[in-house]
């Protein structure tokens, strides 16, 4: 994403699904800026935005929330308007509960509707394979299927022994995802991912947020290539990504 100084405020889409996106009115990026605007007391920012969109759309990545904070983020440096983080955290609620979450870009224990976060200890580097079906699995009727069901029984779980892969592995192997069953009803194909994904060989796999992304955690970086490999030749019509999942490495120097 860039942003520089323009007439008005606009966004431009590129990258591999950015015309899958909808109206730009609609856009997470706009209505966050515009509420930071209004905020700042300066009406619309006047900037250029440019989004390179490489997630797919409805993949349950919080990708349109994390394209917002980022937006927040450079936003309010170009223009310099020095907000603090706490009324970044507030503005980037306007665009879902998982807003602040997204603009904290690390992880946290996430509480309340995700607005209440507290700091954890960093995520080792986590080698896995995400893969989408294909599919989209839009998060109201996720959400609506999971209201329908028995109430769900939920904690804070307590943390796993150390914050190392091995350990971290096993601690989140005994997690759930609760939006994992209603989301699979409604679509299908998020079951037959997680079955390829177990296939493929992953030590733990979920569906991620509401789907229809699911991730495997995988040994190392050579076991998460292989499947990566299998599952591009096993379902090319599935988009299938290796990746580290974790923090970010302090910079150093």
């Amino acid at each position: 994403m860039s942003v520089e100084p323009a007439e008005r405020l606009s966004l431009t889409v590129t990258g591999p699904f950015g015309a899958a996106l909808g109206p730009d009115n609609d856009n997470l990026i706009l209505k966050a800026l515009r509420a930071l605007g209004e905020t700042a007391g300066i009406g619309e920012p006047a900037m250029a935005v440019t989004l390179d969109k490489r997630l797919p759309i409805a993949a349950g990545l919080g990708g349109g929330s994390s394209d917002a904070g980022t937006a927040l983020r450079l936003a309010n440096r170009a223009l310099g308007l020095d907000l603090p983080e706490a009324e970044l955290a507030g503005l980037a609620r306007v665009v879902g509960a998982d807003g602040p979450m997204c603009l904290m870009g690390r992880s946290a224990w996430a509480e309340g509707i995700g607005d209440r976060l507290t700091p954890a200890p960093e995520l080792p580097p986590l080698h896995a394979v995400l893969v989408n079906p294909g599919r989209p699995s839009p998060t109201g009727a996720v959400y609506r299927a999971y209201d329908a069901g028995p109430p769900q029984p939920f904690d804070r779980p307590t943390p796993p022994p150390a914050w190392s892969p091995v350990p971290v592995i096993d601690w989140l192997a005994a997690q759930r995802n609760d939006l994992e069953a209603p989301a699979v009803a409604l679509e299908p194909a998020i079951g037959e991912a997680l079955s390829a994904m177990r296939a493929a060989g992953a030590r733990l796999t979920r569906m991620s947020g509401s789907g229809a992304t699911v991730f495997g955690l995988f040994e190392d970086a050579a076991a998460a290539a292989a499947a990566a490999d299998r599952l591009r030749r096993d379902h090319p019509g599935w988009w299938v990504r290796p990746t580290v999942l974790g923090d970010p490495a302090p910079a150093s120097g």
